[in-house]
């Protein structure tokens, strides 16, 4: 089972899920643990291979890396909590699983915060896998995730992000790496799916305003899926929304939260 903390709230019966992207970890979220444990009870999730869920030799054999997979190891943390339902904030990759999970269990899924949200891959991230498939078993891992991450989050005052996760990816191993890089195979035809597919979840979409990989798309899927999504875009502020501005990101969601019973 995945490495959890947990934040008891005595005076709150709902639960707030915090689920970070490739490459994290829980720590990752050490900027909104005081604001959130104040109304809410607090799950914080170290995902397959990362922070300290670490490969153990039954899990080398588990089930291949897919979405799902990952999806249900969340809801496996779940079920042990007996957690019926939660909120759910992610960024990054995170927010891919979030979404999946939901499609899969959406009773479980209270409501969606997508921070640094993965919709749609452009032309230049299409680029970026090509790249990483053909160097992933050349170059060390780290040398792939720093050019990585200067890409995304390439701006001066994207910085802080930047050495967060570069220092959180060292913990991880190449073979992990390379287990979760092979997703990016099935990554197309599942982001498709949720651009088409609107669920009744209410879903927050919280993104930097220099998030130009990512913020086009989403942009446009609000706009489809206006039933359920609304957009908060953050100024001077780029794909790690929760690292780079915390207390825009803590307050806007703290706020969206509070509106769902």
């Amino acid at each position: 089972m995945l490495n959890y903390t947990i934040y008891e709230n005595s005076n709150s019966n709902q639960w707030v899920t915090f689920v970070h992207g490739a490459g994290g970890s829980s720590s990752i979220w050490f900027k909104q643990i005081r604001d959130f444990k104040k109304k809410y009870n607090v799950l914080l999730l170290d995902l397959r291979g990362h922070g300290n869920s670490k490969a153990t030799l039954k899990t080398v054999f588990k089930q291949k890396y897919t979405f799902s997979a990952l999806a249900n190891d969340i809801l496996e943390v779940l079920d042990y909590l007996k957690i019926e339902k939660s909120h759910f904030v992610g960024i990054s990759l995170g927010t891919i699983l979030i979404r999946q999970l939901a499609e899969m269990h959406s009773t479980r899924v209270q409501s969606m915060v997508l921070g640094g949200a993965i919709l749609k891959m452009n032309f230049r991230s299409q680029i970026l896998m090509k790249l990483g498939n053909m160097f992933k078993y050349v170059l060390p891992y780290l040398v792939l995730y720093k050019f990585f991450a200067f890409v995304i989050m390439p701006n001066k005052n994207h910085k802080q992000s930047r050495i967060l996760f570069i220092n959180e990816a060292k913990k991880l191993y190449q073979k992990e790496f390379i287990r979760w890089f092979k997703l990016t195979a099935e990554i197309n035809p599942i982001l498709k799916c949720f651009r088409q597919v609107e669920l009744n979840i209410p879903t927050l979409y919280v993104m930097g305003e220099e998030d130009y990989m990512f913020l086009p798309s989403v942009r446009q899927v609000v706009e489809r899926h206006a039933k359920s999504s609304k957009l908060f875009v953050i100024e001077r502020c780029g794909h790690v929304v929760n690292v780079e501005q915390p207390d825009v990101f803590n307050e806007n969601v703290i706020s969206f939260l509070q509106t769902i019973q």
